[in-house]
């Protein structure tokens, strides 16, 4: 029976638990540049005891970013700057995937040099805010604007990007890459129905709907290997205005054929608050059914649950975020039953080391 504390592999990788760090926006890169620094090497140092670290989510070019001080992975600095953290959570124990992401609509003209974000189509994100900051990070959250609708050169332009930026995070010294394909951003946008009324082969029917998010799979494949490839999906998400009708469906569809490609591993984003839709158990099983590959869960895991899940062999790994803020030393504390610290919501986004590096770790004498 698999447990939480156990060796795991992950194709290539040797991983020293079934923990992982799920990636989480924290905004602490040195500017201008969107620079990643010696303070977030601390970060996810203090954290490698993990055995896997995805990193928080990643920019794969100059207009794919939609909030502040978020890294990017395409610059000579920003890959320099990514060296200081891959070395330092390798150094510690823990395998490192970079998580890339292009926002989509969820931006502001303030990311895109005064021009409008790019979507699958010009349709603007009622719900959805974006955090600007100033220099000094002091920041508010801001509506965001009407996208413009994507043209075919668009998309193969953004499709280059991942691929380039996967080519880039190997070179910082990341084991692998994860696209993110959920939480309401550019390729979730794809998928789902209610934010894509394309007309061409980038939209309407599942089949279509899916034909983005497979060409950067494959791009990314022929760039680094589809054993260093992950992907985030999250069907049952719907904030972003992302309530899909057809998506659950499309996530099983989609999901077939990661598998054919034998992709590294699928991430399952869920729902973490209080009262966030619990996941059906039969979605667990045609999911398990279609995709045999390692699955991540994310959510508001216990140990318990995670154990339950790997258990019932429906996840290979469980990923834990805002416990992992709190106590950089959450394997531990799970391991031996300890109690966990809570985090301060305040210092979620921008600042210094203050709710960032200066968490509690616990001792045993304690």
């Amino acid at each position: 029976m698999s447990t939480l504390f156990e060796t795991v592999k992950l194709n290539q990788l040797t991983l020293q638990n079934r923990v992982v760090m799920a990636p989480m926006t924290r905004a602490r890169t040195s500017q201008p540049g969107n620079i990643p620094n010696p303070m977030m090497a601390t970060y996810y140092q203090q954290r490698a005891s993990a055995g896997l670290i995805i990193s928080e989510a990643t920019q794969i070019s100059d207009d794919s970013q939609g909030y502040s001080f978020t890294p990017g992975v395409y610059t000579n600095e920003q890959v320099e700057g990514w060296k200081l953290v891959t070395h330092a959570a390798k150094q510690a124990g823990a395998a490192m995937f970079c998580q890339l992401w292009h926002v989509g609509r969820v931006s502001h003209p303030i990311f895109q040099q005064g021009q409008l974000p790019i979507a699958p189509s010009a349709l603007s994100p009622v719900e959805t805010k974006v955090w600007i900051a100033d220099e000094q990070g002091n920041g508010n959250m801001v509506d965001c604007v009407q996208p413009r609708e994507m043209t075919l050169t668009d998309i193969k332009r953004v499709v280059n990007d991942f691929a380039y930026a996967a080519k880039r995070a190997i070179e910082a010294g990341f084991d692998g890459v994860e696209i993110h394909g959920g939480n309401g951003y550019l390729i979730d946008q794809f998928l789902r129905t209610n934010s894509n009324h394309r007309t061409d082969n980038y939209g309407g029917n599942r089949e279509n709907r899916t034909r983005f998010l497979l060409e950067v799979v494959d791009a990314v494949s022929d760039a680094i290997g589809s054993n260093r490839v992950g992907v985030r999906l999250a069907p049952f998400i719907t904030f972003k205005d992302m309530d899909c009708p057809d998506i659950v469906p499309t996530i099983l569809a989609v999901s077939e054929q990661l598998q054919a490609r034998d992709i590294a591993y699928l991430h399952l984003s869920e729902a973490d608050w209080d009262d966030a839709p619990v996941i059906p158990e039969s979605f667990r099983i045609a999911l398990r059914s279609v995709f045999t590959n390692p699955i991540i869960v994310a959510g508001n895991y216990t140990q318990a649950r995670a154990n339950e899940i790997l258990q019932h062999g429906y996840a290979d790994l469980v990923a834990f975020g805002r416990p992992f803020v709190s106590n950089p030393d959450l394997v531990s504390r799970l391991k031996y039953n300890q109690a966990l610290d809570d985090l301060d919501g305040a210092t979620l986004f921008g600042g210094n080391e203050r709710g960032y590096t200066d968490y509690h770790v616990f001792s045993h004498g304690e």
